[in-house]
């Protein structure tokens, strides 16, 4: 009987020269682009809500955005139990239940008459629910299925958010325009809910479980059992990542890269614009051609990753990020000029650029514990959100303008840009035996 392999260099046909399906890599990560656009919709639907909500209920700006500061918040300190999670009871299990917080929060927002319960159903809720699919959610995807085209496939996935703002934003606007802000509540409700069972029947957990190696690998790699419960392993894993100065300096980074995305731009861009006379539609409009212009920059930075120095590239990336948001203050006016068209071309294709580099450098320093790590360098992008979304807020009740919060942002991102660049490359000490590695897990071979 002869043995049939697979050849690492045409994934899809074996060494006898047959031709094979595609390999099932593919179509979970097919079903992770679709959950991730779905979440980055749900994330995106409360910049359009925050002046309606304060036309109904009279609540301050800053209240409705301290709803988005929690969401924000959730979202990324779930992040890496929700990796842990993913290792200890499935990636299906657990996606499929976010989707359903996220269904049951944006759903009983419209029975809500305090904000308290803004906080709870937006915040809590739909925070936890869009948190379990967050950015470890990709790098648990592509660190289980994915050897080739690791970083490529990582710049898709994290470009489904970019879609999913892209397709929910504008929908959003004209839905509260048209229906008020209830119905478009309602809409991301069924939409989250018509997901779960694409998420149950095609999400699969590992490759080895089909008998087959990750794309691109030559082996099968079976699973391996991880130690304890999944809190406390992602608590044991922040405690060793703790003590290395890459964690910092990443974190710090991407704490300042959700100040500058979501928290500032993601969430006070819509009402700035509206400041200056445009229309809320025509502001959503545009927040949508950023998500556009960032699917092509977020793949193009996956393919960088794959052959550019990681360091480099978000050094680049947070640099022209802060110089772009420097002159954004001066670009807003009552209609769409040409230079903040130009603005939207320029940020967009930075949005989430810093993804796949942050993601590749959390696998360089901390190995297989790489995608809970990025978990925690998540939580701290999210906290920079959270703070940022909460922060502009008072500075447009105080000032009655958001020019000094666009100009914070921009000096923040040139501060990332130096972090970034202070990242030393990783140099390896002789690997450990199997059995020493397993016993003394925050063993990771980093100096300097």
């Amino acid at each position: 009987m002869t043995r049939t392999t697979t050849d690492p260099a045409a994934p899809g046909r074996t060494r006898s020269g047959r031709n094979r399906r595609p390999h099932p890599a593919w179509t979970v990560a097919a079903v992770a682009f679709v959950a991730l656009v779905g979440a980055a919709g749900f994330r995106a639907t409360p910049s359009v809500l925050l002046h309606p909500l304060h036309a109904e209920f009279r609540w301050p700006l800053a209240t409705i955005s301290a709803a988005v500061s929690v969401n924000l918040l959730l979202y990324g300190l779930t992040a890496p139990f929700a990796a842990a999670l993913m290792d200890r009871f499935g990636i299906r299990r657990v996606v499929a239940a976010a989707l359903l917080l996220v269904a049951a929060g944006s759903g009983l927002t419209v029975f809500m008459t305090a904000s308290w319960q803004l906080v709870l159903c937006w915040g809590v809720l739909v925070g936890l629910g869009t948190g379990s699919m967050a950015l470890a959610f990709v790098a648990t995807v592509t660190g289980r299925w994915f050897v080739r085209l690791r970083g490529l496939v990582t710049g898709v996935l994290t470009a489904g958010g970019a879609a999913g703002q892209l397709v929910f934003l504008p929908l959003m606007a004209v839905l509260v325009a048209e229906h008020g802000w209830r119905v478009a509540a309602l809409v991301v409700a069924g939409a989250a809910v018509a997901v779960v069972p694409l998420v149950v029947w095609l999400l699969r957990e590992h490759p080895a479980d089909l008998g087959l190696p990750a794309y691109g690998a030559t082996e099968v790699v079976p699973p391996t059992p991880p130690a304890g419960g999944a809190a406390a392993r992602a608590v044991r894993v922040l405690a060793q990542a703790a003590r290395t100065r890459p964690f910092w300096l990443l974190a710090g980074g991407f704490a300042i890269c959700g100040a500058t995305t979501n928290g500032l731009v993601g969430t006070h861009f819509v009402p700035a614009a509206h400041d200056h006379g445009m229309p809320q539609t025509t502001a959503a409009g545009l927040l949508a051609l950023v998500g556009l212009f960032d699917i092509a920059g977020t793949i193009a930075s996956g393919w960088l990753t794959d052959r550019v120095d990681s360091r480099v590239l978000l050094g680049v990336y947070y640099a022209l990020r802060g110089g772009s948001l420097l002159v954004l203050p001066g670009l807003f006016a009552a209609t769409a000029e040409p230079s903040m068209l130009v603005f939207i071309i320029f940020y967009g294709l930075d949005w989430v650029a810093t993804v796949p580099p942050t993601v590749a450098l959390c696998r360089e320093y901390f190995g297989a514990s790489g995608a809970v790590v990025f978990g925690w360098v998540f939580a701290a992008h999210q906290v920079g959100a959270a703070i940022a979304a909460t922060g502009a807020g008072l500075v447009r009740d105080q000032l009655g303008s958001y020019a000094l919060a666009w100009y914070v942002a921009g000096a923040l991102s040139i501060g990332a840009a130096m972090l970034s660049l202070l990242l030393r490359r990783r140099r390896l000490t002789p690997p450990a035996p199997a059995a020493v590695v397993a016993a003394a897990p925050r063993a990771w071979s980093y100096r300097g």
